[in-house]
């Protein structure tokens, strides 16, 4: 499940850059899964090389899209188009009652579930492992201040009908209203760098899953072989078979398809996170523990409940052509320990799986 919320992204934000050409162009249907196929394989030849020159291009188009997202931001609220009439009236803040607040609350998910690369390649970072707190935060807090202050710049443009049936909504309100059209081309360039570094991160992170399972052997030895340029290239391969699998369903849905695959994954995850994290309270209460939740156990219960809505949401929310796929993942995620039993049987019998406690942490810190 985990492995399935990380891989979801790249096909996803392939389709951000058809969508992007789609605003200059009128690209034909049955080409935007192909498009976005070619684009995850131009992904996948970098993915192979030295992760240092990703980190670094990472880092600067996060600034640019940061940069540019704020002063959009600003200049939509000082243009003399923004009312908050159109956020407060129209229905209000909820036009769509609870249900569209917990969809909503549901949707943006995915939004934060970039905090979960963190651990997944902390291995090749210089950041210590005992300070990863800081970045999870940052990386919760920094995004939802930079998404709030977009959303409230852009919601106040136009009601929220009126943006619910634009393809690309900012560059379409942009014109619209009569703005400067290099505003427009700002928001699409913003826009395309979140996808690209989005597909960045995620590419990485879900090798790296791969890479985790196989050094926990929870998979065979064959997803820790790295190239010379120390990049798990068995694991990019797989990455890239799953991310043309998804994009091959999908339809012309492909924002309800993608969000609703990977928030359904997200709840599930987080659900057993925090089940796991409060039954270990009772099974190992002598285990050290560098980082306590506010209010102990009533907080993983809250966790709970709230994965268990964002989960039950997202179902009802996947539409007919994301079932064929997720019923096969599932199916393949069932045939793994098997297939794994039947490789430690005939294959390695000393290959058991590898369960990790606080002295493992305590090695890795040393």
């Amino acid at each position: 499940l985990f492995f399935l919320v990380q891989v979801v992204e790249p096909p996803l934000v392939a389709f951000i850059f058809v969508t992007a050409a789609d605003f200059f162009i009128d690209v034909p249907g049955p080409a935007k899964p192909l498009i976005a196929i070619g684009i995850m394989v131009v992904w996948y030849i970098f993915s192979n090389f030295n992760i240092e020159l990703t980190g670094k291009l990472a880092i600067i188009l996060f600034i640019v899209m940061v940069s540019i997202t704020v002063g959009n931001a600003i200049y939509y609220l000082s243009s003399g188009h923004w009312e908050f009439t159109n956020i407060s009236d129209h229905g209000g803040f909820f036009p769509h009652g609870i249900y569209g607040a917990v969809a909503a609350a549901s949707a943006l998910v995915l939004k934060f579930i970039g905090f979960a690369m963190t651990p997944t390649m902390i291995q090749e970072t210089k950041f210590p492992a005992k300070k990863m707190i800081i970045v999870i935060l940052a990386g919760l807090f920094i995004p939802a201040a930079v998404y709030v202050l977009a959303t409230v710049a852009i919601s106040g443009l136009a009601p929220h009908d009126v943006i619910a049936n634009l393809s690309v909504p900012e560059p379409e309100l942009v014109g619209q209203l009569g703005m400067p059209a290099i505003i427009g081309l700002l928001a699409i360039l913003a826009g395309l760098l979140y996808a690209f570094t989005t597909l960045m991160g995620f590419w990485t992170s879900s090798a790296r899953v791969l890479y985790g399972a196989s050094q926990l052997r929870q998979l065979p030895p064959w997803f820790t072989r790295t190239n010379r340029h120390g990049q798990p290239y068995i694991a990019n391969i797989v990455v890239l078979a799953f991310g043309i699998f998804f994009a091959a369903f999908t339809g012309s849905n492909w924002v309800e398809y993608t969000y609703s695959l990977s928030v359904v994954a997200a709840g599930a995850v987080y659900f057993l996170g925090c089940l796991a994290a409060y039954r270990l309270r009772d099974k190992r209460p002598e285990w050290a523990r560098p980082f306590r939740s506010p209010a102990g156990k009533p907080i993983f219960a809250l966790g709970m409940l709230i994965s268990a809505a964002i989960t039950i949401i997202g179902v009802t929310l996947l539409p007919p052509n994301a079932w064929p796929p997720i019923i096969a993942y599932i199916i393949i995620g069932a045939l793994i320990p098997l297939a794994m039993k039947q490789y430690r049987t005939h294959v390695d019998p000393g290959y058991t799986p590898v369960v990790l406690t606080p002295e493992d942490v305590q090695k890795i810190e040393e």
